[in-house]
């Protein structure tokens, strides 16, 4: 049985996220908490700015810098414009890229053209996403992997957003279950796997739950970036209704210090409100691997490719001015670096 067209009311639905995100206070009011730690600045760093070295690995494939271009959009006719700028600065910069949620993609099979942009970064890693409530809704295995292969992705990002589904008209209410269900089936993927929040925080707990599951790598995505659950109350009512919710999350600080603590050895990325490369150098001092930014891009990938890479070469450079003047030459340096709680 065929599934049924990409209607236009999902399509609506698709460029109205993308609306509010552009015209709407989205942002958490509350802080990520990166501003309670000092990253020590020395005088004397004993290193060459010309030199600084930002070169990682993450999910198995070589990175120009720890940054990822986070999950945004997809489905809609704009989305794919904005996917294909988003993909091409990755390429140029030599990061990674996270898509919006597929599920639109597998089942309305004509959006799967705004996902398709392997030939715009043919070597960047390129991470897939789908809704880890979807194993609820009969997902398993086979949908997982159809979501990687469909777009030549190298790994596949599972979200977690129960708060954002709550708020939102028709929303996934069934997380349960959930646990047993991501043990059993992450081990049997033959792709590397993240779980990740989109934006109100993992905490220690639920990492701790996920221990020995077999994923690659854990998404903090703390808040004090985009709310979605304010992005579902503006685009369901066109105001803030009932915003102790829209607040509600685990600054991003909290989440990749918990995490971090809950699972020492497991790779981690920093997202929810990195927005600078202090912020950036901070969340790597913390333990992150990587940092991973959304809707600051949002409006530069509507203008041109050009325009993202603009944006990220100003955050990587004041991310290797940071680590330059606290004396470290690359991210393992900067890595045992101990940040400092910062003085009222």
């Amino acid at each position: 049985m065929s599934s049924p067209p990409l209607g236009p009311r999902l399509e609506a639905r698709k460029l109205k996220h993308l609306e509010v995100c552009l015209h709407y206070p989205v942002e958490f009011e509350r802080t990520t908490g990166f501003e309670r730690f000092e990253l020590p600045y020395r005088a004397l760093p004993e290193s060459d700015l010309s030199r600084i070295d930002l070169r990682t690995r993450f999910l198995g494939k070589p990175l120009a810098a720890p940054l990822l271009i986070g999950a945004m959009t997809g489905g809609a006719a704009r989305a794919a414009l904005i996917n294909r700028h988003l993909a091409e600065a990755a390429q140029r910069l030599g990061i990674g890229l996270m898509l919006g949620s597929q599920r639109v993609m597998l089942e309305h099979p004509e959006a799967l053209a705004s996902f398709q942009v392997r030939r715009y970064a043919p070597e960047a890693l390129l991470i897939g996403n789908l809704g880890v409530a979807q194993l609820n809704k009969g997902y398993g295995a086979a949908e997982l992997t159809r979501a990687v292969s469909l777009i030549q992705a190298d790994a596949l990002a599972l979200h977690t957003n129960p708060l954002q589904e709550a708020l939102q008209p028709g929303g996934d209410a069934d997380f349960s279950a959930l646990v047993p269900k991501l043990h059993a089936l992450v081990p049997e993927l033959p792709f590397p796997v993240l779980l990740k929040e989109v934006g109100h925080g993992l905490s220690p707990a639920v990492a701790a739950a996920v221990e020995g599951a077999g994923f690659a790598a854990l998404d903090v995505a703390g808040a004090g970036g985009t709310s979605w659950a304010k992005v579902e109350l503006y685009a369901r009512y066109g105001e803030l209704r009932h915003p102790e919710l829209a607040e509600w999350g685990i600054p991003t600080a909290d989440a990749l210090l918990g995490v971090r603590r809950a699972l020492p050895e497991m790779p981690l990325v920093a997202s929810g409100g990195v927005r600078t490369g202090l912020d950036a150098a901070k969340a790597l001092a913390m333990g992150a691997q990587v940092v991973a930014l959304a809707r600051p891009l949002l409006a530069p990938a509507l203008e041109s490719a050009e325009a993202v890479v603009a944006h990220l070469k100003t955050l990587l450079w004041e991310l290797r001015v940071a680590m330059h003047c606290a004396g470290a030459s690359d991210l393992a340096a900067l890595a045992r670096t101990e940040l400092l709680p910062r003085r009222a």
